[in-house]
């Protein structure tokens, strides 16, 4: 066989096998957490666009939520604000909340949204304060020590948490054949604006629009067992046992608490992927194999 025909054959039966998945996946929802290095390094940046793209084109309708913490860091660092973290979050007050939307609802925003239509896409941007997407609450955090009388009540500023979410504009977007790209920021009764963690952001929307899939791109290959193989898939009972004895632990305990929330409340499946794998999201959903860790509840 010559190598334009072995050339040929391979795109055949890559088209076969994703055939089936086409099929099943036609008209569903995936809510897709793009952060990390895919949003970074250029090559990944035009990958992603492309795949969101194609399911676009055959049918799938993706919904984009995003992060933005080291373009925030690099403009805060510009503006000669010192940035405080505590317990891994950012403490945010006025003028950082300021720099916040800036970044999140502005510059990377309309960067993912211009990158889609660059490629072929009609992407609109949002943040959850455009058609009162996200409606938000304090995030309140305590801190125990073994010096404390009670536990020490931490004011992280304007951090937040998903208080409801109304889809009502995110479906407009959706039958009107848009890729809405959505911005994690929330307004809270008190008319104020919150920044919030992009994953839980992810998760409550895959839940409020009982999504066939929530896709959460990391920097790691997925969850990974006690011999550091990656685990390709898991149930509740399994990702329950997994936490409790501590295999599943440190920076992927947010993702995977958020990746259980949302199969338990109705999400069919939940994906932890590589996004420093190149066409990661395509790979996962129209392979046999997949290129990361799948959670069900069924």
């Amino acid at each position: 066989m010559s190598l334009a025909a072995e050339s040929a054959h391979n795109i055949a039966r890559v088209l076969i096998e994703a055939l089936p998945y086409i099929r099943r996946f036609s008209g569903k929802t995936m809510v897709i957490k793009y952060g990390g290095n895919a949003m970074v390094e250029q090559p990944l940046k035009d990958g992603f666009a492309r795949d969101i793209v194609l399911m676009k084109l055959v049918g799938i309708n993706p919904v984009i939520v995003h992060g933005g913490g080291p373009q925030i860091g690099d403009l805060l660092k510009r503006l000669g604000k010192v940035t405080e973290f505590v317990q891994g979050m950012r403490v945010t007050d006025r003028e950082t909340m300021d720099a916040v939307e800036m970044v999140l609802g502005g510059t990377v925003n309309k960067e993912i949204v211009n990158l889609i239509n660059r490629h072929g896409g009609a992407a609109v941007g949002l943040t959850g304060k455009d058609g009162d997407l996200i409606h938000a609450r304090k995030l309140v955090v305590q801190r125990d020590a073994p010096e404390l009388a009670a536990p020490e009540i931490l004011d992280l500023g304007h951090v937040g948490e998903v208080d409801s979410i109304d889809p009502s504009v995110v479906n407009m977007l959706v039958q009107g054949d848009f890729i809405p790209v959505i911005a994690p920021i929330g307004v809270g009764k008190d008319g104020f604006s919150y920044n919030i963690n992009a994953d839980l952001v992810a998760g409550k929307m895959a839940e409020v629009l009982q999504a066939e899939k929530l896709i959460l791109l990391t920097n790691t290959a997925g969850l990974l067992d006690q011999q550091g193989e990656l685990i390709r898939q898991l149930d509740v009972a399994r990702v329950n046992a997994l936490v409790a004895e501590g295999v599943i632990h440190g920076g992927m305990l947010p993702k995977t608490r958020c990746a259980l929330e949302a199969v338990q409340g109705g999400v069919r499946a939940a994906h932890i992927l590589d996004g420093r794998v190149e066409h990661a999201v395509l790979l996962d959903l129209f392979t046999d194999e997949g290129v990361g860790t799948l959670i069900s509840g069924r």
